[in-house]
């Protein structure tokens, strides 16, 4: 029998609106059901993935609380002349040098040398420097040096470009000066310090003039007056006198590189202090109160009556290692017997602050500082306890990952239920279809029947139809 897809019309009965009935109190509640038990699982996923965010960021902060380089750090604070001129110094301290303070005045700045072709040698860059080409090999103290081989006919211009161009260049810088009568090679040097002048030799007597030794021997045509050569930089450090063949004095004041900038003007000095870099290790503090207290709150919301989390034993475990974490206690760091000897407190709600109770961290970063360090990044650290915990949360293989997994295995699980129900509800539909359907048709037929016998009837003699 052929399926009636629009029920009743055979029959004039409300079939379809039986059947949609029918339908709807089997898949409705079911429905409902899938949607409240989403609902649920989805929040929860919502809430693990908001306490998973919040153990990362203060996962991230205990691994730079786990690294000693970070309380290690030196600051170098400067105070330069009051003159106009510029600073005077640079520092680099490292973590190795021991605080304290210095007056430092640069005396000389370490210059390279600065050579010049002799008068009435060329009338213009143009002039040839050598018919024939040959070679000239420059050097500037012990391991510096290169060589420039030129053409046959190459001018001055030619040698100036060849030596700016020169890849194997240590770094001699080749001008030309027209003075209006005459042309001028001039030659500087980066190479600093006493001895290290510009030497510059030829193969061919041709070269002589633009050479600071003539191929013969002596001199040749390009010079290096006295205030041109090349110099060391001198400083003075509390009064003792340094020398370097550079402006970057390196342990001048052991652990520290001091960068001389120009020299001092009437014996003026820059005043340096070197200190531990406090306002380092109180922003790494700050991030660890701020970080930590922010687990703290996301574990109270999402635990709090009516929310997902409520009662529920990871949460609870979680925040009982927290505390246990926090309250370690510490070994080989000077005074500190634990986190909160160094000026830290939980309050009555379980959140970090800064509390003078015992001391105040300015005090402890005052007196102890290197101890703070070892309070958190040593062998038996706040900071190992904390990694040790948060791993076993936030890894791969952690507590909130497997939590993830899991509901995301039980989302998935539902999505093939409510699949499964709706073909259900589709079959069941199918199958009252098909049972109204013979009844819709079973009806027709009743009814034509009756209106057939209706009409033999009322053609019979003497029948008498009643109205009534």
């Amino acid at each position: 029998m052929p399926l009636i897809t629009s029920a009743g019309i055979g029959s004039g009965l409300d079939l379809e609106s039986i059947i949609s009935a029918s339908v709807d109190a089997e898949n409705v509640p079911k429905m409902n059901a899938f949607a409240a038990k989403d609902e649920a699982l989805q929040v929860e996923l919502s809430a693990i993935g908001e306490v998973k965010s919040a153990l990362s960021q203060l996962q991230d902060t205990i691994e730079k609380l786990a690294d000693p380089d970070n309380f290690n750090k030196r600051v170098a604070n400067i105070t330069q002349p009051t003159s106009d001129d510029g600073d005077l110094i640079s520092v680099t301290p490292t973590s190795d040098i021991t605080p304290g303070d210095f007056k430092i005045e640069v005396v000389a700045i370490a210059q390279g040398s600065r050579a010049l072709s002799e008068d009435g040698l060329f009338a213009t860059n143009e002039d040839v420097v050598s018919a024939s080409g040959g070679t000239l090999s420059f050097s500037a103290g012990p391991d510096k040096t290169f060589d420039l081989t030129l053409d046959a006919g190459a001018t001055l211009s030619d040698l100036r470009d060849a030596i700016n161009d020169s890849d194997s260049n240590f770094g001699v810088t080749a001008n030309i000066i027209n003075t209006g009568s005459e042309a001028k090679l001039v030659l500087t040097s980066t190479v600093t310090g006493t001895g290290n002048d510009l030497v510059i030799t030829n193969d061919n007597a041709e070269l002589d003039n633009v050479s600071t030794v003539a191929n013969a021997g002596g001199a040749g045509g390009i010079g290096i007056a006295a205030e041109n050569t090349a110099k060391d930089a001198i400083i003075k450090v509390d009064g003792i006198t340094i020398t370097n063949d550079t402006n970057t004095f390196k342990d001048a004041v052991q652990d520290m590189t001091i960068t001389a900038k120009r020299e001092s003007v009437d014996n003026e000095t820059a005043k340096l202090s070197v200190d531990f870099d406090r306002e380092s290790a109180t922003t790494l503090v700050d991030e660890l109160i701020t970080n930590y207290n922010n687990v703290i709150g996301q574990l109270g919301f999402q635990s709090r009556i009516g929310k997902p989390l409520n009662s529920d034993s990871t949460i609870r475990s979680l925040s009982s290692q927290l505390v246990n974490a926090l309250s370690t206690s510490l070994t080989d760091a000077g005074p500190f017997e634990s986190i909160f000897d160094i000026g830290l407190g939980v309050d009555k709600e379980g959140y970090l602050e800064k509390s003078t109770l015992v001391r105040s961290l300015n005090d402890a970063l005052d007196n102890n500082f290197d101890d703070i360090g070892k309070a958190f990044a040593g062998e038996n650290g706040i900071a190992s306890k904390f990694e040790e915990l948060l791993n076993n949360y936030v890894d791969t293989n952690g507590i909130m990952k497997q939590r993830e997994d899991s509901l995301n295995g039980q989302i998935s699980e539902l999505e093939d239920d409510v699949e499964n129900h709706q073909f259900r509800m589709e079959s069941l539909e199918a199958r009252l279809r098909e049972q109204y359907a013979g009844l819709d048709v079973l009806l027709a037929q009743m009814q034509s029947t009756q209106t057939y016998l209706s009409a033999q009837l009322a053609s019979l003699p003497g029948f008498t139809r009643s109205d009534s």
